[in-house]
């Protein structure tokens, strides 16, 4: 389940809502205010421990409804944000220029006692109305026994204008040298938190872009095809086994599957790639892809809930809100800051007071309001999830899927890539090239049909990338397929089976050797031949003996050797992890430029392979797209995924290369690297600010320079100190990867 929760403003807050859910069940993401629950928990109760900590949440049902009213509330925020702004330094800069030009802010007449006792009343108004969303914000955190960054700017501002209106009814109270008033430090704090405040909102905004636009490619209609003729129908109403059309220009609606029509779609929104692609009879359909000038009908075969566009937008989502370990860290200290930052205001102004040149309580306020307003931990706690929000959404619009923030920080570190060859080097569509027929040796007349029908029949019921190129060359010749008496897989090595009582074999040279299958000598030359033009053989036995071979070629992508060269250039080694012989492996692997080849692997071999190397101390992203190749992308620090493969190796996987093309992951690497760069620059940043200012505006530099550093100035940098972090998130959406 995701909950919005408004009111979430700073690293404190996100500690509160998750101590709230001690079991680990909730991920909280502050750059969205939203949290993720997980587990059995009802939403009731799980609004009722989000209000526990003092906030209000609010459970998303629909994710496109919910980003439209997100949207419309941030639009509304930012509008009273920056018109509280206007007033607040509409007051305050007028006030501040007066004592600036030798105005008098001292309370030594009658006369000015009543006139900054107007303003003292104006201000006071302006004080709970433009910052009445802070003092809402430290109410909800006292009522559960919390303070939050809001607590610290109420008691910053709050105490200068106390202290100011004390000044302005009593000053017969108070030392000469102390009577000065502080309004003009209340609402400009004020109005320049709220500016800070409506600008992060707006630069906030454009780092959820990414998913805004995923969602908004989510139909709300589509065209349904019944025996009454066409009729225009809501999304909900539909069902599985419908059937729609697609007009020129229109977006698919539902996953579906071509009925009848030929056209080019726009796929670019789920794989990066900007060619449009045919679409035939037969051919898969994804939610919204957009039709070229042709008109499909096409039945649908997953609902809006289930659709591939619905799980990537489900799972950037979740990467956003998701963790990374250094995040981890900020949120631990966020959740002491506050409570500290309070500490060390209050000792910084009793020392100030007691010890302090004159005025010395003057100069206590002084310090106590800084203090409170420059600690505020607003760019502490946006550092780390403001950068996951903006890089996950840009690997998205590349056609990457990241799965968690965790993966995006160990992939930052990576240093050796195992490649699979099939489908990943390769473009993972086999075609049979040559066939050998070895009638001679078996004793009874068997030609190049009767082969292939035992091979299609065979392979028909296996899930091996290059079954299909068998079966698919069987079928182009017109034979008719057989239902097997037997069937056997025997994995990382092929099949056997029986066929009208005939036991066939048909697979590696180890499925060969484990069936103890004779005539193997006579065919090393051909073997040869095959492997040097990176061809892969396949040994068709019969009844024990070889009864002829059948080379299988799969095409090297294109831009697999400029995929290569890019992690090489990265410093990244390059090793390619494949169950087919060695011969095949290597000449692939020269033809784009991948020295080191570990072939003739099984399934738990590759797993092993990729063990070995972390042994080694090596962070080691493993690429494949097989079932097969499952095991080892668990196995792996990194495991990566491309799009085209099994349903099993993309769940296996952290990330997922939705396009086919390979140059993709050394974008996806140098993105991380980029991400972890920017994190460490925003955690650098906020960690000096507060390390910094805290002791500046505690007064530190007073015996060098005899200035204290003024409230309105703590307040700038406060909101400032925001904005940058926000602001530094965002160049990941233009950072040059290659």
């Amino acid at each position: 389940m995701t909950f919005y929760v408004p009111d979430m403003s700073c690293a404190s807050c996100v500690a509160k809502i998750e101590k709230a859910f001690d079991d680990g069940s909730a991920v909280v993401n502050l750059a969205d205010k939203q949290v993720q629950v997980a587990g059995s928990l009802s939403a009731d109760d799980a609004i009722a421990r989000i209000a526990s900590a003092g906030y209000r949440a609010e459970l998303v049902v629909d994710a496109r409804e919910a980003a439209a009213q997100k949207q419309l509330n941030d639009k509304k925020e930012y509008r009273t944000r920056m018109i509280e702004a206007a007033l607040g330094l509409g007051l305050g800069i007028p006030l501040m220029l007066w004592g600036l030009a030798g105005g008098e802010m001292m309370i030594n007449s009658p006369s000015l006692q009543l006139g900054w006792g107007i303003v003292g009343v104006i201000t006071g108004i302006l004080l709970v109305t433009t910052g009445k969303h802070f003092y809402q914000g430290m109410w909800r955190a006292l009522k559960v026994g919390s303070s939050n960054m809001d607590t610290l700017i109420v008691l910053g501002t709050t105490t200068a204008w106390l202290y100011s209106m004390l000044v302005v009814l009593f000053p017969q109270y108070f030392p000469a040298s102390t009577r000065h008033v502080y309004f003009e430090a209340s609402v400009m704090i004020l109005g320049l938190i709220n500016l800070g405040h409506a600008l992060e909102l707006r630069a906030r905004g454009k780092t959820s872009e990414a998913v805004q636009k995923l969602i908004g490619m989510q139909s709300t209609t589509a065209i349904r095809v019944t025996a009454k003729g066409d009729e225009e129908v809501e999304i909900s109403a539909l069902r599985i086994g419908d059937r729609l059309r697609l007009k020129p220009g229109a977006r698919v609606a539902l996953d579906g599957s071509v009925e009848s029509g030929s056209s080019a779609l726009d796929e670019s929104m789920l794989t990066g790639e900007p060619v449009p692609v045919m679409k035939h009879s037969g051919d898969s359909l994804s939610a919204g892809t957009v039709n070229g000038n042709g008109v499909l009908v096409y039945r649908v075969t997953a609902l809006a809930g289930d659709t591939k566009l619905a799980k990537i937008i489900s799972l950037v989502q979740q990467a956003q809100t998701s963790k990374m370990p250094i995040g981890r860290l900020t949120d631990k200290i966020a959740a002491y800051f506050v409570p500290v930052v309070v500490v060390i205001a209050l000792l910084s102004s009793v020392i100030w007071y007691l010890a302090g040149p004159a005025p010395a309580l003057s100069h206590a306020l002084v310090v106590l309001t800084s203090v409170l307003i420059i600690a505020c931990p607003c760019a502490l706690g946006l550092a780390t999830p403001m950068s996951i929000m903006v890089s996950v959404g840009r690997a998205a619009q590349m056609g990457v899927l990241v799965k968690n923030g965790e993966a995006l920080q160990t992939a930052s570190k990576v240093d050796t890539v195992v490649l699979d060859k099939t489908g990943t080097v390769t473009l993972g569509k086999p075609q049979v090239t040559d066939m050998l027929v070895l009638n001679q040796v078996i004793g009874e007349a068997l030609d190049e049909t009767a082969l292939l029908q035992a091979i299609g029949s065979l392979e028909q019921h296996s899930e091996h990338p290059l079954a299909s190129a068998m079966v698919a060359r069987a079928k182009e010749a017109g034979i008719t397929l057989q239902e097997p008496e037997q069937f056997d897989n025997h994995q990382g090595r092929g099949i056997t089976g029986e066929i009208n009582g005939a036991r066939w074999a048909i697979g590696n040279a180890k499925l060969m050797q484990q069936q103890s299958v004779t005539g193997l000598e006579g065919v090393e030359p051909q073997l040869a031949n095959w492997a040097s033009a990176g061809k892969t053989p396949v040994y068709v036995a019969l009844n024990g003996q070889l009864a002829g071979m059948i080379a299988i070629s799969d095409p090297v992508k294109e831009d697999a050797a400029e995929a290569i060269a890019v992690l090489k250039k990265q410093g990244i080694r390059v090793v390619m992890l494949t169950g087919d012989n060695e011969k095949t492996a290597r000449a692939v692997a020269a033809m784009v430029g991948i020295d080191e080849v570990i072939a003739n692997v099984l399934p738990d071999e590759k797993q092993a392979q990729v063990l070995k190397l972390k042994s080694e101390g090596r962070i080691v992203a493993m690429v494949g797209d097989g079932i097969n190749d499952a095991p080892a992308l668990v196995s792996a620090d990194v495991g990566i995924a491309m799009g085209s493969g099994t349903e099993v190796a993309i769940e296996s996987a952290d990330f997922t290369l939705l396009s086919h093309k390979l140059t993709t992951l050394g974008d996806a690497l140098a993105l991380s690297r980029a991400t972890m760069a920017n994190i460490k620059q925003n955690l650098f940043g906020a960690f000096i600010y507060n390390t910094l200012g805290i002791p500046v505006a505690a007064g530190v530099l007073f015996p060098l320079t005899g200035i204290l550093l003024s409230p309105v100035v703590a307040g700038a940098a406060m909101a400032l100190s925001s904005l940058t972090v926000v602001t530094n998130a965002n160049r990941l959406k233009v950072v040059k990867l290659r």
